[in-house]
């Protein structure tokens, strides 16, 4: 998912793979006032389930929406709305019971038919859903999106109320875990239509099945709340009454607040993890996330240089850009983070790097100068100007500015770098349209698989705003659609490697977030990607 973080988001949800504990609590412990003081880093920019592609987005979804499926300890999937999973001997016909007593906060039950809609409103070019392509794999999902098949054809139907057929082109490796990303929830159609285009821009437009309701976001405010919803179908388990969520953008500003009793956690920033790191609180959470520059190929010419960007990459002493961010960050050498996946017992980041690869993300500024140098006179430059779109939090501006440093100092006057820090919101609408020359951006893994960082960056796919294409790449992401085991994951580390090659993206720092939380909140599930993923068991503890 992208990080709203433009720092951008995906879960995908979307990284690597510790959880809180989590589990229901007994009213002995739940005796305190239910109401939890909570934080996110950037504006929420809708909860159109067909439409979000952040993580605040997603973190919300995830509270008041629910699908199939939710990831409970250790990634694990479990039943949601789905009550048993069916699957046909070639593993391509998967049948889903839907649970009876789920209804939505409108009061109506939700059905199999509330999936069959949503999947093919997602799926419909109108919609233009930037995450449409994880469809690919269910029957006719790539000629839809595509304009060449109606959604009607793609391959999910209602079998009477309560029975979902999902019919697939080929076996999906990581199909379960897909079915527990927001992107695949339902959607009530009734409020699809009553509320038009306004559907899913503020809390009153929209209508949830989750454990909570959204409530008091307008569509530009910074702050809201979420209270626990009636018609949830296990609402005896859900402890919380209320959340209350703000946006803080200034970890100092949401460290103060925290010791004010105002916040119950906060997001700490490299200054106040080392002083607090023995703190009773501190909590750190790894996460499947990579930050990383692209480069608008698709209106600038002169960054389709492959020499160039390679050049750029070498520049920038990642190891010093990691301590100036602070601990809860390490040096990117790969797009895909490490810890996400093992391959035979090893990160399958170790599998991805040769040589050749390892030599274009490694610090080398003598390297870094022939190869600028030979990139400016192949584009015609004898100097190369830019501008990094940012967003406005603390950490994005200090990476941004770090950068412009490394490649300023490296390439003295044959390079201008301006950076430009702007509110999330604004920066993705900027991205989207393709107002750029580069931009820093994150992913967070919408799954526990390579594929959700590497279909990122195909010929034509939604998230590559820089536009790079390499058709070799795209051959290999497409061979791992159709392979599976080691195999599978041996391509795509070869799809790995081609991209660090041709620095398709430059990868800056992977990152963990260090929090202070208080010892009473007890029971938040965190998702493989360490973020914030379910508060449907915490509870605020005496």
């Amino acid at each position: 998912m992208k990080k709203s973080k433009i720092f951008l988001g995906g879960l995908a949800v979307l990284t690597s793979t510790l959880l809180a504990a989590c589990g229901n609590s007994s009213s002995s412990k739940t005796a305190a006032s239910q109401k939890l003081n909570w934080m996110e880093e950037a504006e929420l920019s809708t909860i159109d389930v067909s439409k979000i592609l952040d993580d605040t987005s997603f973190n919300q979804v995830n509270q008041v929406m629910e699908g199939l499926y939710t990831l409970g300890n250790n990634a694990k999937v479990k039943n949601a709305l789905a009550t048993k999973t069916t699957v046909s001997k070639d593993g391509k016909t998967w049948t889903f019971n839907i649970r009876k007593n789920a209804k939505w906060s409108n009061g109506q039950q939700v059905t199999a038919k509330d999936f069959v809609f949503s999947w093919r409103r997602t799926v419909n070019p109108k919609t233009a859903s930037e995450y449409s392509y994880l469809f690919s794999g269910i029957k006719n999902a790539d000629s839809i999106v595509a304009g060449k098949k109606s959604p009607s054809t793609l391959g999910v139907k209602a079998d009477g109320k309560y029975k979902l057929v999902v019919t697939l082109d080929r076996k999906i490796p990581y199909f379960k875990l897909l079915m527990a990303f927001p992107l695949f929830f339902p959607q009530n159609e009734q409020a699809v239509k009553k509320y038009g285009s306004k559907y899913g821009t503020a809390s009153k437009y929209m209508v949830y099945n989750g454990p909570f309701i959204h409530k008091g976001w307008t569509g530009s405010n910074l702050s809201w709340k979420l209270v626990k919803n009636k018609y949830y179908w296990d609402k005896k388990n859900v402890k919380l009454t209320q959340i209350n969520y703000s946006v803080q953008k200034s970890p100092s500003t949401a460290y103060n607040l925290y010791q004010d009793g105002k916040l119950d956690g906060a997001i700490l920033d490299s200054q106040a993890s080392k002083q607090l790191a023995k703190s009773s609180g501190y909590t750190v959470r790894k996460l499947a996330s990579t930050e990383y520059l692209q480069f608008n190929m698709k209106k600038y010419s002169k960054f389709k240089n492959t020499d160039l960007r390679r050049g750029i990459s070498m520049a920038i002493n990642r190891n010093s850009l990691s301590k100036t961010l602070g601990a809860t960050y390490t040096a990117a050498t790969t797009f895909t983070s490490s810890g996400l996946t093992t391959v035979n017992g090893k990160d399958f980041t170790k599998l991805t790097q040769s040589s050749e690869s390892k030599k274009y993300t490694s610090y080398n500024k003598q390297l870094a100068k022939q190869y600028f140098e030979k990139g400016l006179k192949a584009v015609g430059l004898s100097k190369l100007s830019f501008t990094i779109l940012s967003t406005d939090d603390d950490t994005s501006k200090k990476l941004a500015e770090f950068v412009q440093s490394e490649l300023e100092t490296a390439f003295g006057s044959k390079i201008s770098v301006k950076v430009q820090s702007i509110p999330s919101k604004t920066k993705l609408n900027r991205v989207l349209a393709g107002n750029f020359e580069c931009t820093l951006s994150g992913w967070i893994a919408d799954y526990a698989d390579p594929i959700s960082f590497l279909d990122c960056e195909t010929t034509g796919n939604s998230y590559n705003y820089g536009g790079w294409s390499n058709k070799e790449y795209d051959k290999l992401i497409a061979a791992s659609k159709t392979s599976s085991g080691t195999a599978r994951m041996k391509i795509l580390a070869q799809a790995e490697n081609v991209l660090m090659v041709n620095q398709g993206v430059t990868p800056l720092t992977q990152s963990s977030k260090a929090w202070m939380i208080k010892s009473k909140v007890k029971g938040i599930i965190y998702n493989s990607a360490g973020v914030c993923y379910n508060f449907k068991y915490a509870y605020i503890a005496k």
